[in-house]
């Protein structure tokens, strides 16, 4: 039985008796953990053991002691390299795990960060990117808002950017900041080849509390020190060419050739323009030009996964399914 679990560390505990606090080595950290879980208990160490050198070493230095990997694991996975969407506003230790639980050398990043973020984390950020050939920053950055069309215009930034790359790629996995793997790159490939050349999009046909979304007009709202979406009485128009809108998670993994279509298709360019005014259109987007009637036959990557065995599957490559940013501790078993 493997068990893979994600810790979140706190700077403020109450006291309980089944809570250990400990400052360990990095060497014994890892064995202390798995004891106290297996007994019951969860553990928080009381300081970061996983602390960056990144602003005191070079490059080289902060690889190796950070013990990223620098070469492509297995045959497999060299003639299977995958492209990450990550887009991120804040907490660098964070996304500096993340980064090194999913970097692969083999395999292309795309970092969107914030517009809004502040210029300590933005320059962090990219000094960690700087350090990798495979890894940099959008060439567009937007001022995220939450439930907004720039959530979604954010992952098309990065989309775009992978598909100019020149590696390889087969299939595009979007993340945000507090996300953490579930399985190893060689598992997620291994995972991702079941599905040939098919999209993963979990969705539904709208259900009734959904409707309003994309039935009346939303604007998003950018203040100093707070955006929102706010919903109006006006009513939209259709939506383009009869599409059935669905409804599914924002997170997803694409083949490059519907990124492609997403890129450069009128039906989904038209969606684009048309999903502008509504709420959290990134739920929608993917789900729906994923079930377009014999465009997606035609081009071969319509999904057919329902909700609930999308939602199996997508489980599988991620910790944290619909990106929750809170603290959070889990573990699974296989």
């Amino acid at each position: 039985m493997a068990l893979i679990f994600v810790f979140v560390y706190k700077n403020e505990l109450r006291e309980d008796k089944r809570f250990l606090r400990a400052s360990l080595s990095n060497a014994s950290l890892l064995a202390e953990v798995c004891h106290q879980i297996f007994k019951g208990k969860v553990f928080y160490p009381t300081e970061n053991a996983l602390k960056t050198t990144l602003r005191e070493s070079t490059c080289y230095d902060y690889m190796a002691q950070s013990h990223y990997i620098t070469e492509t694991l297995s045959k497999e996975e060299a003639g299977f390299p995958l492209a990450y969407t990550v887009t991120i506003h804040k907490d660098f230790g964070t996304f500096e795990r993340l980064f090194r639980a999913i970097y692969m050398p083999q395999n292309v990043y795309c970092v969107h960060v914030d517009e809004k973020a502040t210029d300590t984390f933005k320059n962090a950020v990219k000094q960690l990117l700087n350090c990798f050939p495979n890894a940099f920053l959008a060439s567009k950055m937007e001022p995220v808002v939450y439930g907004g069309i720039s959530r979604l215009q954010a992952d098309l930034n990065c989309i775009k950017d992978l598909a100019a790359s020149e590696v390889p790629w087969r299939y595009a996995i979007n993340m945000c900041g507090q996300d953490f793997p579930l399985k190893t790159n060689k598992e997620i490939v291994q995972y991702l080849k079941g599905f040939k050349g098919k999209n993963i999009t979990p969705g539904v046909l709208p259900p009734s509390h959904a409707i309003g979304r994309t039935k009346y007009v939303h604007q998003e709202l950018l203040h100093q020190k707070n955006s929102y979406v706010i919903k109006t009485t006006k009513l939209k128009p259709p939506p383009p060419h009869n599409m059935t809108i669905y409804f599914g998670t924002a997170y997803v993994a694409l083949t490059r050739e519907f990124a492609n279509f997403v890129l450069q298709d009128q039906h989904a360019l038209d969606l684009l323009s048309w999903s502008k005014d509504t709420y959290s259109p990134d739920e929608h987007f993917w789900v729906t030009l994923n079930r377009i009637p014999g465009t997606c036959v035609s081009l071969n990557f319509c999904s057919s996964a329902a909700w609930p065995h999308g939602m199996q599957a997508w489980r599988v490559l991620r910790a944290l399914p619909f990106c929750q940013p809170q603290p959070t501790q889990s573990w699974v078993s296989d």
